[in-house]
């Protein structure tokens, strides 16, 4: 299982490929990690590495950084497909890198392309090894570890976040391309430097994506001078970083849902048009907004959740791409009103409650009396029927005994929420006053 046995430069090797670096010092960014003070540079000049985890999006250099290690290191380095292997393949490499440290003192650095997508038992298969020192194991993924490796493998590895690459370092890979015998400097490319740094800005970071268009762009445009407008004409739209199941879908929906509870219209906008236009189920856009504007909205505006649930099936009627002017609507509409989790906090808080106390005996007076066995034990005697008063507000406990006076509803003093919060001071000041009254009145206090 060679690493790099398809790097050939015979013409028909994508660009990415060929131009992919083999020292040090040809890697462009990840200056945090690479620097000359950067950890990883340290541990592989020094050919020190431990166990560890690449993580970021595609195209900023993880396959790179393996091939790298593989030229600085002195032992024997193997490359595992997590696509295209199963255990039998993780057992024979095991078996192998344990014979070759018994009799050759040879250390086995073993690479996991797409670690993310081995399943439990498999990367169960690498502990043993990975504890006992019989492999060093570089996985690498563009999933957040935390969720899709194993506690007890991630537990061994040190994890390297990689950023995507700079419209900058982007730029430097492209004129790197056009100068170099195994890119395109014998094709005579003429790009302007407007099209290079167009190419550098769409590829959202990804320098896989911003050396195929470049290949693409100089194969559709050989013979002819390349600018903004042909790469408009010529190329599809810019690749936008999402995965609708992965890190960057819940990177992004948390970035809008911030957006509209931090009352910035316009950001909630932007992070709305990256989820449309990277394709985003829109229904799923409308089922957040609903639960954002009972959550983060709540009572404050209590319009919020009906324009929230008027978008969902207006979204459902029509469809994508008119949707978006439904859901830009109640995005902004929501961003901009007043805001209170009062609601949310308050069914939290009597939820545990609920879970502490257990199940409290419902009080005598607001019990369900249809038997008259039940009339005979009390049940609904006492209770006081709210309409009959002039304010539509009768002192009475409905709660348990044991949780008398206990508030789980606080109204914020913003938007309608104000409102609703002097009403129930005013019932307060009722609840009071009929209290005030019994303890003048102890016939009232027994009938009550």
């Amino acid at each position: 299982m060679d690493l790099f046995s398809d790097t050939i430069s015979d013409g028909h090797t994508p660009l990415a490929q060929r131009m992919r670096p083999t020292r040090l010092d040809e890697v462009c960014g990840q200056v945090h990690l690479l620097g000359p003070e950067g950890a990883l540079r340290h541990l592989i000049e020094h050919d020190q590495l431990t166990s560890l985890i690449f993580w970021g999006p595609p195209g900023t250099g993880k396959t790179t950084l393996a091939r790298v290690i593989a030229q600085h290191s002195h032992s024997r380095f193997v490359f595992f497909s997590a696509v295209m292997h199963g255990v039998k393949e993780i057992r024979a490499i095991v078996n192998q890198a344990r014979a070759d440290r018994a009799h050759y003192s040879t250390r086995t650095l073993l690479f996991v392309d797409e670690i993310h997508r081995l399943n439990k038992g498999q990367q169960d298969a690498f502990l043993p090894a990975v504890e006992n020192g019989d492999v060093v194991l570089i996985g690498a993924t563009t999933e957040n570890p935390s969720f899709e490796v194993n506690s007890a493998l991630l537990s061994r590895a040190r994890v390297f976040t990689l950023k995507p690459l700079s419209v900058g370092e982007l730029e430097t890979l492209l004129q790197r391309a056009l100068k170099s015998p195994d890119g395109l400097a014998n094709s005579n490319v003429d790009i302007t430097p407007e099209a290079l740094t167009h190419l550098a800005t769409s590829a959202d970071g990804d320098a896989r994506i911003a050396l195929g268009n470049l290949e693409l762009a100089a194969q559709l445009g050989a013979g002819q001078r390349i600018d903004v407008k042909f790469l408009h004409e010529a190329l599809s739209q810019q690749s936008l970083r999402y995965d609708k199941g992965g890190e960057e879908h819940y990177n992004v929906i948390s970035a809008f849902i911030k957006s509209v509870r931090g009352s910035d219209p316009d950001a909630a906008l932007y992070w709305l048009a990256r989820m449309i236009e990277a394709g985003e189920d829109a229904m799923f856009i409308a089922r957040r907004l609903v639960i954002l504007a009972a959550e983060d909205i709540g009572n404050a505006d209590p319009r919020g959740l009906q324009l929230a649930v008027a978008a969902q099936q207006a979204v459902h009627f029509t469809g994508m791409p008119e949707g978006r002017i439904v859901l830009a609507q109640v995005t902004t509409y929501l961003a901009s009103a007043p805001k209170s989790n009062a609601a949310y906090a308050g069914i939290d808080a009597a939820l545990a409650e609920v879970r502490k106390s257990g199940s409290l005996p419902v009080p005598l007076h607001v019990r369900n009396a249809p038997t008259k066995l039940m009339q005979e034990l009390g049940y609904h005697k006492g209770y006081q029927y709210a309409h009959s008063s002039d304010t539509g507000y009768l002192a009475q406990e409905y709660l348990p005994d044991a949780l008398r006076g206990t508030t789980f509803y606080a109204p914020v003093e913003r938007g309608y929420e104000k409102y609703i919060g002097e009403r129930l001071r005013y019932y307060q000041d009722l609840k009071a006053q009929a209290a005030q009254s019994s303890k003048r009145d102890p016939t009232q206090a027994d009938e009550a």
